[in-house]
């Protein structure tokens, strides 16, 4: 059974996960065949989330689903940069180019 929380920034509701690096993932709660994080839920009830990748398809026994953060409606907001900040994400491609 899914324990579903709400984004506090767009109050739809959520699944927290936990990565295989043991840090917390939020995604949406139902599956979605363009998600890019593979979900299962373990024996004692924890939902756990991984990135598939060619050597670790995704397993039966596991679901597509969508990071919330990449859904969220407010997050694009939260990305703006204030006034008279400038991004170096730009620039700092170029130089690895």
């Amino acid at each position: 059974m899914k324990r579903l929380a709400t984004c506090h920034d767009c109050r739809r509701p959520i699944l927290w996960t936990i990565t295989e690096a043991g840090k917390r993932l939020a995604v949406d709660p139902d599956p979605d065949s363009a998600g890019n994080t593979a979900v299962r839920c373990d024996g004692v009830g924890t939902w756990r989330s991984r990135r598939p990748t060619t050597e670790l398809p995704i397993n039966g026994w596991e679901r597509l689903h969508m990071p919330h953060v990449a859904t969220c409606p407010n997050r694009a907001e939260q990305l703006a940069l204030p006034v008279g900040v400038t991004s170096l994400a730009e620039h700092r491609r170029k130089r690895r180019q």
